[in-house]
């Protein structure tokens, strides 16, 4: 039997939190930093377990996104991964319809994430739509390019949200990958 669920941080137990580090672990070959880890907690989880067993996840967490001159209020998508024995059977498309109506239905302006270049179908069959204009990030010393991630960050803007694809997106701050 297959489970979807989706809860803030504060509900999941340790054990939770756990299994959702290990799958990252496992999903990303040992490359999930403890930063990726401080920007996948404080949001909402979406997990798919079958049989008990957690297979895949991703949280939608809040950042500012600054477009146009405009702080927007957006839901960022971290840490999407399926179990490897579990992929190709819609877990990833699950956790992205829950997210999605989170995104939608939690006062946010506009959703966004960075994606893998495997991961990319998922997200352009949802309607995400990559952004072509430059990215940066407002770090402590001011606005900086972040050039490397230009043509890896996705958009999904809520109804009534207009955005210019083609003009610079900006990011807040944070430890470890900005985007």
């Amino acid at each position: 039997m297959t489970e979807l669920r989706t809860a803030h941080t504060s509900d999941l137990t340790p054990a939770e939190l756990a299994g959702i580090r290990a799958l990252m672990d496992d999903a990303f070959d040992g490359e999930f930093t403890d930063d990726d880890w401080d920007h996948t907690v404080c949001g909402i989880h979406a997990t798919v377990r079958e049989g008990g067993v957690l297979i895949a996840h991703g949280s939608l967490v809040q950042r500012r996104l600054l477009h146009g001159g405009r702080p927007l209020r957006t839901g960022y998508v971290e840490a999407v991964a399926v179990r490897a024995d579990r992929r190709r059977r819609g877990h990833g498309t699950a956790v992205m319809t829950a997210l999605e109506h989170v995104l939608f239905h939690g006062g946010y302006e506009l959703g966004a994430l960075g994606a893998a270049d495997e991961a990319v179908p998922l997200y352009t069959g949802r309607g995400w739509q990559r952004w072509r204009g430059p990215s940066s990030v407002l770090a402590p010393t001011g606005i900086e390019r972040t050039p490397d991630e230009d043509g890896c960050i996705y958009v999904l803007p809520v109804p009534g949200v207009k955005v210019d694809l083609d003009a610079e997106l900006v990011c807040d701050w944070r430890p470890g990958d900005v985007w």
